[in-house]
């Protein structure tokens, strides 16, 4: 079994003050794909490069304290690919893909931060281009190999999928534009689709549990007044492995909750 979790951090310093390094410890994932690390390289030197055990990879923003996406493994890569080709977003640190070649098989592994448009309209239009970037990319990595992508995707894809959809249908994340592409990528036949949302695979009517993020405003948290903004994207052929999917909510880490998936197959 291969198990996979991924987490938005909010920041990787806080997120280890909270018991972050404990609780995977006790869960041993094979692969911890994390979102958010706040962090630059001088930062993670000697304290995070390494995880309970798992080697640290990693794809930071030019800017301090911003963004940043991480992917810990017990397996050692044949490559690593920080960025996807993006002169506008790469500057972000939102991409990295650690791939585990073999002469039998092409497999990657990818923790992605999508960006969000909830500050305002620039920031909306930026993710509309990132959208727009990102499904070509997405597109010829599924023609040419097998892949399991993790992450904050900051799209709430159905009504199910948000606590209180009526009241957000005009807000980021819930934006009619951005529904029709996850859509898009996620239908069967459709030549711009064919990627599976593996946690609705499995759990395809779940509501109150699905919820991976929660407001820091009012009481959203306790009350479970949340969004499902964290997914695995896979392959087909990959997401037909897996078995379970869980969102760990009995600590809290950051504003985000984990998400493990395990999976029929080895690296």
């Amino acid at each position: 079994m291969f198990k996979l979790t991924s987490l938005n951090l909010n920041g990787i310093r806080s997120a280890a003050s909270k018991g972050l390094e404990a609780w995977v410890a006790k869960t041993r994932p094979d692969c911890i794909c994390v979102q958010e690390i706040k962090a630059q390289a001088a930062d993670m030197q000697d304290r995070f490069e390494q995880l309970a055990g798992l080697r640290g990879y990693f794809h930071f923003a030019e800017k301090k304290g911003y963004s940043g996406v991480g992917i810990y493994t017990r397996h050692t890569p044949s490559d690593v690919i920080a960025g996807y080709g993006s002169p506008e977003f790469d500057a972000e640190g939102r991409y990295l893909e650690l791939r585990f070649d073999t002469p039998a098989r092409k497999l990657s592994i990818v923790s992605a931060y999508f960006p969000s448009g909830s500050s305002g309209e620039e920031r909306q239009l930026a993710k509309y281009r990132f959208l727009a970037e990102f499904h070509p990319h997405l597109m010829r990595s599924k023609a040419e190999r097998e892949f399991i992508l993790c992450g904050d995707i900051n799209i709430a894809h159905q009504q199910i999928d948000l606590k209180n959809w009526r009241s957000n249908q005009k807000n980021s994340g819930f934006l009619p534009d951005e529904r029709a592409w996850m859509t898009k990528l996620l239908h069967i036949s459709d030549e711009g689709g064919g990627l599976v949302d593996v946690y609705r695979q499995l759990q395809p009517t779940a509501t109150d549990t699905a919820y991976t993020w929660w407001s820091n405003r009012g009481q959203a948290y306790a009350n479970n007044v949340g969004w499902r903004l964290d997914y695995h994207l896979a392959s087909p052929s990959l997401a037909a492995t897996a078995k379970t999917a869980d969102v760990f909510k009995a600590q809290k880490f950051s504003d985000h909750a984990p998400l493990t998936v395990d999976y029929d197959f080895t690296l």
